[in-house]
Formats: structure tokens, sequence, C-alpha cells
């Protein structure tokens, strides 16, 4: 009965054509013509209707077949014929939601899975005789909304369950499953102190933790944000396959009326028309390119639009940069080299109180090395950050600069550059107007780096470009163990957009991580962000959000674009020129209405079958046999917003 009311049309076809059935039975062929005759126009006015309000609106379609095929198979007495193209037009919906949700399984798996509540510790004694056991004995819990807990909110996460917002484990171990937003079929340990991934999957012991996001800042909901923008999407494809409806149309109405002249019966005609299919066109497309999203999802990849696909097929120049993208974006401080009459401490303390006010990937590391020696940070009465230049801070009313060299010499005279190692990079200090000395940090590159470049070759990737604002020498050294000849360093925003806009071969991918990265992904043909770590702007902007810190996967990513669109144009093509040769055979008499009408049905269910290829791999392994095969200490992954 539920399907029933979900497919009215189907279930009223099917009754009809029992009733058909029944009436020939019982020796009332001309009740049961009548019968069978008045339902197929009545189904065919109704498609007409919605025929003629689809082509005021501007979209072209080709129902006008299934129009002409019921009217012309009951005008010339083939009713069974009609009543079978009814329940074929009637079942190719059915067909369509099941190829479509297939095809959206791990889309949808992702959206399914969305937590709406969260058990938050309170304050309070327990019962007498409570006591849950485990991490939430002696505490009182209760379950309230997600979106109502707050930042700083103590919750539990008792085993099977989702965790429902990013934060920061205080048990003192545990596992999740993040399969569903990485792609690893491994469980995962956590100990006290690790971020936990809003998303992921609790394992046998219950788990408290610290919320550090609220719920629609949580990485879970920004991926389910994109998947559902991304499940919505339509790609130029699926509108070019619309158009191939007008000359297909006219193929089959020219045909018709070849094999109606040749044999001098207009049944000639209304047999062509019968198998004159429109499935190739109308579900083809669409289920390919979300079998693709499909698979891009299972990999860790999210592609926010059907038509990225199309795109990533095509692409010809990949620009990346340098920090957090080609290499981890995690640089340790390696030396403290001063000019003046502070102490190392001193200088990495004050720079670390600045840089506490920096979004740059950079800050965290300074950060993290004053933590390490147990430095304290001051709080500043005012700072300011210079995108891609550095920040500066007041601290009782001495003015600390941290960053490049010409932006500390604005406020710190003296400025001398340090020499560096090759692939080393220096932050430069001014504190009260003086130049204090030079954080020395080394930022190793990916080792995943040169072999996704040799992949983008293979994929038809011609030429590859770095683009970024450190120095010149640390550049240079990150491109020479790259592979990339093309470096343009000590770039600001714009100066990146502009260069991605001078590119000559089209389209240009842009991958990059940080907040700088937002206006070239968003000006690129195709942007990718990192957003393992990256920044909330930069995922917003990107066209792709790659979950996992690998690099690997934006290889991965154009690969599944080019397999989806094979498939996708397969499909079509098969499905035409099927339907093509059935209608030769129909023209030449080969082929009665009621065969035809069932042939139809195999057309369609073959050119389904074959766009569902594209959820699958193909025989080079598109998409995720990179996760498949690489260990899980390889992937590395972090809580922190796109």
């Amino acid at each position: 009965m539920k399907i029933a009311f979900r497919y009215p049309l189907v279930a009223g076809t099917l009754a009809a054509l029992l009733a058909v059935v029944v009436l020939l039975l019982s020796g009332q062929p001309l009740t049961a013509q009548i019968a069978a005759s008045v339902y197929a126009l009545a189904v065919a006015a109704y498609l007409a209707v919605g025929m003629v309000r689809r082509l005021l609106g501007g979209q072209w379609g080709i129902d006008i077949l299934a129009v002409t095929a019921i009217v012309s198979t009951v005008l010339v007495g083939e009713f069974i014929a009609s009543m079978i193209i009814v329940l074929m037009m009637a079942g190719g919906t059915a067909l369509e939601d099941y190829a479509a949700g297939r095809a959206k399984k791990e889309l949808t798996a992702l959206l399914e899975r969305v937590p709406q509540t969260a058990r938050r510790e309170r304050g309070g004694t327990p019962a007498a005789g409570t006591d849950a056991g485990g991490t939430d004995a002696g505490r009182l819990y209760e379950d309230v909304a997600a979106a109502e807990v707050r930042v700083d909110d103590i919750l539990l996460v008792r085993p099977g369950e989702v965790v429902p917002l990013d934060g920061v484990m205080l048990s003192e171990s545990g596992s999740f499953d993040e399969s569903s937003l990485t792609g690893e079929s491994l469980p995962v340990e956590r100990v006290a102190g690790d971020p936990l991934m809003s998303g992921s999957l609790n394992g046998e012991a219950a788990a408290r933790m610290k919320v550090t996001a609220l719920m629609e800042d949580s990485q879970y909901s920004r991926i389910v944000a994109l998947v559902r923008e991304a499940s919505e999407s339509k790609a130029p494809m699926v509108r070019l396959a619309d158009r191939y409806a007008v000359p297909f149309t006219l193929l089959a109405y020219a045909l018709g009326a070849v094999g109606w002249i040749i044999s001098g019966s207009p049944a000639r005609f209304a047999e062509v028309l019968v198998v004159a299919t429109p499935c190739p066109l109308l579900i083809a497309a669409p289920v390919a390119f979300l079998g693709g999203m499909s698979r891009a999802a299972r990999a860790g990849i999210i592609v926010k639009y059907a038509g990225v696909l199309e795109q990533l097929s095509r692409i010809k120049t990949a620009a990346f940069d340098k920090t957090g993208t080609l290499t981890y974006g995690r640089p340790a401080l390696i030396g403290i080299r001063t000019a003046g009459g502070l102490a190392e401490d001193e200088v990495l303390r004050l720079a670390a109180s600045a840089e506490q006010y920096s979004s740059h990937v950079l800050a965290a590391s300074v950060m993290e090395a004053a933590r390490n020696r147990g430095l304290v940070f001051e709080s500043a009465t005012e700072a300011t950050e210079f995108a891609t230049h550095g920040v500066r801070a007041r601290f009782d009313g001495r003015d600390v600069v941290v960053g490049k060299p010409r932006f500390v010499a604005e406020s710190a005279p003296g400025v001398e550059e340090t020499e560096l190692a090759s692939g080393e990079l220096a932050i430069y200090v001014g504190v009260g107007g003086d130049f204090a000395g030079a954080l020395v940090m080394s930022d190793p590159i990916r080792k995943e780096a040169r072999r996704t470049l040799a992949e983008l070759k293979e994929l038809g990737v011609t030429r590859t470009v770095m683009l970024t604002g450190d120095a010149l020498a640390t550049a240079e050294h990150i491109a020479d163990e790259a592979g990339l000849t093309d470096v343009r360093a000590e770039c600001l925003p714009p100066d990146k957009v502009q260069a991605v806009r001078s590119l000559p071969l089209r389209p240009v991918m842009m991958v990059g991580d940080g907040v700088n990265d937002a206006p070239v992904l968003a000006s690129a043909d195709v942007g990718i962000a990192m957003g393992a770590r990256g920044s909330t702007a930069a995922g917003e902007s990107a066209d792709v959000v790659i979950i996992l810190d690998d690099l690997s996967k934006v290889a991965s990513a154009v690969r599944i674009g080019q397999r989806t669109v094979q498939v996708a144009l397969q499909s079509i093509w098969i499905g035409i020129a099927l339907s093509v040769a059935l209608m030769v055979a129909a023209a030449a008499g080969y082929i009665p209405a009621v065969a035809g009408a069932l042939s139809q049905e195999l057309v369609d269910l073959a050119t389904i079958l074959n766009a569902l290829r594209a959820l699958s791999p193909g025989r080079k392994g598109a998409g995720g046999s990179v996760t498949a095969s690489m260990p899980a200490s390889r992937l590395r992954r972090s809580a922190e917003r796109f």
C-alpha cells in the first residue's frame, strides 16, 4: 500500500490493465478496447498538460513522443500496446527514483545520520543507587536538542551513538568510527585531549567530551549542508541531454513517417514511436552524476555541485597554495635568533602573545612552541591582523609586531633578514619599536605531494603552479621537492586571483586551505579546499571540500570527474543507439507494437544500469582506492572547522 500511494499512476495502470485482461478473458473484446483506450487517452491528456506547461516555461523535453505513441496506438487499435506504454511511463518514475536513490546512497547516508539530540551534563547529585558506570558514574545528564548545546558544555556520548558536535575528548580513551566522514573503514583511537569530529560513531564505551563548536559550526553540520546542496544540483551535461530531445524527437517522427509511407499502414508509424524511448536522455545523465558525487563522498571528497564534476574532467592547469596544502601546515620551531637585549624565551613569549590574535596557520605553530616551553601569554589591550603580512598587538603600552620582514620594519627599523637553510622560514618580531629577533621554523612537504602531481599529469593536467605568500627561497625549495616548475612567491590575495585569471590553459583548478585562499578559490574554475584543517571561509568559497588531510584526494577528484562524464556520455549514446536501432527495425516492420513497448523497457534498464557504473572505481580505481589501501596512520584528521 505504501508503494501504491507513492506511485498512484503505476497502481492505477496495473489495476486498469488487470481489468482489461479480465474483460478479454470474459469474451468482451470491444468493452476491453474501449476501457483501455479511454484510460490511455486520459493519461496522455494528463501528460500533455504537464508537457505544455514545461514548454511555456522554456524547458524542452520529449514527453511529446510518449503522448504521440499512446494516441497513435489507440487510433490503430493496438490498445494493449497503449496500456503497456502507459505502464512503462509510470514505471519509469519508480525506476528513476530507485536509480537516483542508489546513486545517492553515500550522500543520503550522511544526511540520515544528522544527530538531533545530545546528552548534556548538569549539576546536582544523582539519585540513590544511580550509577551509569564508567565515564558518567556519579553525574547527572539531561537530553537536549543538539542546537541548544553551547561551547564548553560537557556531553556524554553513549556506545553506538553519533558524536553530535565538535569537541575535545575528556575520557581517558575511546574508539570511534569515522568511515562516513573520511572513508577509512578502521576505527580510530582517541585519548584525553584529542579532538572529536561530529558525525563519528562512538564504539563500545561511553565517552565524555567538551564542546568546542556550536551545532551550525561543527564539521558534520557543514558537511551535511554541502551534501544537501550537492544532491539538489544539476549538471550542465544534464541540461545538455535535455537539448538532445529536439533532434531525437524529429528523428523518431521522420522514421515513423518513412515506415508509414513505405508500408502504407499508419500502424507502422505507431510502432516506431513505441520504441522511441526517452530514458537515455531523461535519466541516464542525472543518475551518472549523482553516482559520481556519491563515489566522491565515499572517498572523503564533497563535491558541492554536479556541474563541478564536468569541470574536473577537463582540468588542464592546477594551482596550489604552499602552507597547509603542499606542506603539512604545521611548521615546527627549530631556532630563535635574537637581535636585541631580550632573551629567546621572552621573544617567543611576546610573539606568541601577539599571534593568539592571528588566524594564520603559522600563528598556531608559534603558540604551540611557546606552550611547550611553559610560557604564559599576555592579553593585549588592542590587536590587529594584517592578512598575509602579520599581526600588531599592544601590551601595557608596548607594541609587538610579528610577521614578514617588510611589515615588521615599518614599526621596528633595523630588521635584518636572517640566513635560512633550504626549506626553512622565518617569522620576524619587533618589540617597542625595536627589532627583537626572528623565529626560525621548518614546514616539511607532504609525503604524497610528488605522487599527487605525477597522477595529475597522467590525468591530463599539463601545467602545475605554486601560488604562495611565502618568501621565494622557501617556496622554491618546496617546489623542487614536489616537482613544480612555476613558482610565484610573496603573493597577496589579489595577486593570487590575478595569477589564476591570467593562466592560459583552462579550466584552472586551485587548491588551498587558509582564509587568504578564499578569494582565489572562488575565482578559479574549480576551487578545492583542504577542509580537514582549513578555514570556514576557504570551505565556503570552494567547489570541492576534501574532508581528509590528504593531498592525493585532489587527483582522486579529477579522476572521479573524468569517469563520471565518461559514463554519462556513454549511457546517453548507448541508449540513443539502441533506440535508433529499434526504431529502424520497427519502421521496417520487424517489431510489433506490443513487443516494441516491452523492448523499450529493456533499453531503459540497460541505460540506467550502465549509468550506475559511475558508483564504481573503474579499471584504474578512480577515487576510492587510495583510502582503501592507505594505513590508518596516514589518514591525519582534525575537528577544526572548515
